[in-house]
């Protein structure tokens, strides 16, 4: 378009209702810090690299929790299943006892805990971050990692939880 006005600035309400239409899982990243374990929610997952095997997820820069996490160095990325709504909306709080009621084991490499009933693990170490505006992009370097094919993961589109397709059809 020869002779048009750039684009105005993005807001924040369009960008996020424009980019709620990609669906996205929901994991909570957790370690076991001295104080003991800590956790949050977090939304940005992805597989980045199989040679190295590499992830990555993207923190607010307000998170409290994630300064201690990479002060720790290892975590561990816990992808939701359909059945974890409350602990997704507990590891979202701020100020409480997240780990309150919620059954976990330490995760081979880090002790990181892998929170029950989860659809997938991964176990990491802290490869590098970089900066992504109000967010921070953490590259996690995989340890290990495991999978439940019978838990089906808990999926957000739009600002609402959702469960995935039937996954017994075939694209």
């Amino acid at each position: 378009m020869t002779g048009s006005a750039p684009p105005g600035p993005v807001s924040p309400a369009v960008m996020r209702d424009v980019l709620g239409h990609f669906v996205s899982g929901i994991v909570v990243i957790t370690a076991n810090g001295p104080e003991g374990p800590l956790g949050f929610t977090c939304q940005s997952f992805a597989s980045l690299s199989l040679d190295p095997p590499l992830v990555s997820f993207a923190p607010a820069r307000t998170s409290t929790t994630w300064p201690r996490i990479r002060e720790i160095g290892a975590f561990c990325v816990n992808v939701l299943a359909a059945d974890h709504q409350e602990v997704s909306a507990g590891f979202a709080r701020s100020g409480v006892d997240k780990f309150e009621g919620v059954d976990w084991r330490p995760a081979p490499s880090s002790g990181a805990p892998v929170l029950n009933g989860v659809s997938a693990w991964v176990d990491c170490t802290l490869w590098a971050e970089y900066d992504g505006g109000d967010h921070t992009i953490a590259v996690g370097r995989v340890a290990d990692l495991g999978a439940d094919a019978s838990r089906l993961p808990l999926l957000f589109y739009r600002g609402r939880y959702g469960v995935t397709a039937d996954p017994e059809v075939q694209l």
